[in-house]
């Protein structure tokens, strides 16, 4: 029987690449996927040929206006990526309540009422972040040796990350009455992201590559030894789709886990941009493993330039 999945945020940078991933594997959890629905506010240019699929189905507009139709049709499985970003979120706190947790809510509850009608569970990934976790001046620091794991207190210090753990707690309590058969990944900053910055307080962790590879120059408003867990967007879509196919008990009772994330400074991202593209360029748990260093990082976002945007290498 064929499985109807639906990836909010589709056209985004992470959800077009989950869909012509899906589409090219043909199956999920052994079914063969039709359709696949993709929604999100606007159609991206780079959404195009998706939607040449015959498997697949585009959906524009804000999510809270697809949910009602939601209660309405039912979806195997469900990938949530919409989201606003981080920066958004602190500049409009009530842009980040109406997209991240209104949406979620809504969604979840389209969902629960397909449930309640008699369809089974659908199988929910949501997309949450790192940024779960901040300093917290009670706990002495974050995590054991200051390594972030499953079950390191999420303390979120950022209106964005307050409402990721919201949503995972929604997800789990959820899948706890049975509604949906949900988990939440929290993602790393993926990088190198295409195109024009956006409003993600860590988006500089692509400028400083992106930019110098397209021949501008790029600000770093922080200094070079400071550290942060990154990660490609293959790896997160591999990510995100083993945690959809992972059995129950292999979260052994928790629904919210750590996607692998490589822990790099800026310093060391720079000295991968200079050893990989020359250094006239840098002046210009569930079997998954972080990329092995941020030189693989960087020659993914350049083979995908090559394959579709060879005016972001000018400055090769």
């Amino acid at each position: 029987m064929a499985m109807k999945v639906l990836i909010t945020g589709g056209a985004g940078f992470a959800g077009t690449r989950l869909a012509r991933t899906l589409l090219a594997r043909g199956r999920l959890d052994g079914r063969p996927i039709d359709p696949l629905v993709i929604a999100d506010q606007a159609q991206a240019p780079a959404e195009a040929d998706l939607l040449a699929d015959p498997r697949v189905q585009g959906r524009v507009g804000q999510l809270l206006v697809h949910c009602q139709g939601l209660r309405e049709e039912a979806f195997d499985s469900v990938f949530h990526l919409a989201s606003a970003v981080s920066g958004e979120c602190e500049a409009d706190f009530e842009l980040g309540l109406h997209s991240n947790l209104d949406s979620t809510r809504a969604l979840l509850d389209a969902l629960r009422r397909r449930n309640e009608q008699g369809t089974a569970a659908a199988k929910l990934v949501f997309s949450s972040s790192v940024a779960v976790f901040g300093p917290d001046p009670a706990l002495p620091r974050l995590g054991v040796d200051g390594i972030v794991a499953d079950d390191t207190l999420p303390t979120p210090q950022t209106s964005y990350g307050t409402h990721k753990l919201i949503c995972e707690h929604l997800v789990a309590d959820n899948t706890r009455k049975g509604y949906i058969d949900g988990c939440a990944a929290r993602l790393m900053t993926v990088t190198v992201r295409p195109g024009r910055p956006n409003g993600a307080a860590s988006s500089f962790f692509s400028g400083i590559i992106r930019e110098p590879l397209a021949g501008l120059t790029a600000v770093c408003p922080v200094s070079a030894d400071v550290s942060h867990p990154v990660t490609s967007v293959q790896r997160t879509v591999d990510g995100l789709i083993a945690v959809h196919e992972a059995s129950r008990e292999a979260f052994c009772g928790r629904t919210a886990l750590n996607l692998p994330a490589l822990n790099v400074s800026v310093q060391q991202m720079l000295n991968a941009l200079e050893a990989v593209a020359g250094p006239a360029v840098r002046a210009a748990r569930l079997g998954l493993q972080p990329e092995p260093d941020f030189h693989s990082i960087i020659r993914q976002y350049i083979d995908d330039c090559r394959a579709g945007m060879p005016q972001a290498l000018k400055g090769l």
